[in-house]
């Protein structure tokens, strides 16, 4: 399985981005698809992940009620909306996917990673 994201790009706060993230090759490989965030100076945080087959959305709390994360099965991509964007959301955000995983926060569940997509939020 290959992730390749798109979407990022520069925004004030208060404004809106929408990363997408394809993944090609085997479906059975991505059940699990979360996005990653790495800030300037900061540690590695989960955003947001969901399941093919579960369907169960799990968010971590700074981004709960402005981030949504969604999938499309059929295209086998999921999209993460971020909404009421603030400069602490700046980073580099990676897909992950995995075929399964025991916690949907813990990185080392995922074995796929994408390149990574920038995302900058000015005030």
């Amino acid at each position: 399985v290959q992730l390749v994201e798109s979407g990022g790009g520069s925004v004030q706060a208060g404004g809106s981005l929408t990363l997408s993230c394809a993944a090609s090759g085997s479906t059975s490989g991505s059940d699990a698809m979360a996005w990653f965030r790495q800030g300037p100076g900061k540690e590695g945080e989960a955003v947001a992940a969901t399941y093919r087959q579960r369907g169960a959305k799990h968010y971590a709390y700074p981004v709960k009620g402005r981030f949504t994360i969604s999938r499309d099965n059929a295209e086998n991509t999921v999209y993460l909306q971020m909404s009421s964007l603030k400069p602490e959301d700046t980073a580099m955000y990676y897909c992950a996917a995995s075929a399964r995983v025991r916690t949907w926060w813990w990185r080392n569940d995922y074995d796929k990673w994408g390149q990574g997509t920038q995302v900058t939020v000015s005030s």
